[in-house]
């Protein structure tokens, strides 16, 4: 389905990306992890053609996108999902349902997506996305406006960003739906061990470059690092 090539980025003489070798398969549900600043968010951004490498290709069902803007590559089925969702005012949430979608649907079909993603829809649908609204509410309402465009190629940026516990809990069960129900190939950044735990594959990212390791390991690898980091810094505040 999606091929990454050679990857290569740099910025500000710093090299982010060097030599990346990616494939996505059709309805895979993949996640990409890795230590902070190793180059998996500007990945997950070269693939939606929000940034361009330096050199190396981009290349869907044997069609080189590597020039393709956002917009082409959206059109080709490919959307992406920020770390902070996008706030619209005097735009509802059936409005932006309705605009993902690219066709018309009616509030029952908007209702029936929220649904799926644990909003109450009679109390969301009408409403307006803006500061009212959680962070969790926000990311639930991002991934019911992905989910009505039924893209081919869905990726997430870190979608645990800026969200509490509860929330977070009530994401993972809407990813978890998404991977059992909905067709399409699914990409998330993340480091959380509750999204690893549900991927079919885990790509690991270190200093630009895609280490191998088993499933297992990683997770176990992440969860011991998660524990000394929430260590350190509960020490810290006692301090």
């Amino acid at each position: 389905m999606l091929e990454l090539k050679d990857i290569y980025f740099k910025r500000d003489n710093k090299n982010i990306l060097n030599g990346i070798n990616l494939n996505i398969e059709e309805d895979s549900f993949v996640a990409i992890t890795g230590p902070n600043g190793s180059g998996k968010s500007t990945l997950a951004k070269i693939i939606m053609g929000i940034e361009k490498p330096d050199s190396g290709q981009v290349v869907l069902d044997g069609i080189d996108i590597t020039a393709k803007s956002i917009n082409e590559r959206a059109k080709m089925g490919i959307a992406f999902a920020f770390q902070q969702p996008v706030k619209f005012k005097g735009i509802t949430v059936y409005d932006m349902i309705r605009l993902s979608s690219q066709k018309e649907i009616t509030k029952k079909d908007a209702c029936d997506i929220l649904s799926m993603v644990g909003l109450c829809a009679k109390e969301y649908v009408d409403r307006e996305i803006n500061n009212s609204l959680s962070g969790g509410e926000l990311k639930r309402i991002e991934i019911a406006s992905v989910v009505a465009r039924q893209s081919r190629l869905t990726v997430f940026d870190e979608p645990e960003a800026g969200i509490d516990l509860w929330s977070f809990q009530d994401l993972i069960k809407v990813f978890e739906k998404m991977r059992e129900n909905i067709k399409g190939a699914t990409v998330i950044i993340s480091h959380q061990e509750r999204i690893l735990n549900i991927a079919d594959e885990i790509i690991l990212v270190k200093d630009g470059k895609i280490e191998n390791s088993e499933k297992s390991d990683l997770i176990k690898s992440l969860a011991q690092n998660t524990f000394k980091c929430c260590k350190l810094q509960g020490g810290a505040e006692n301090e």
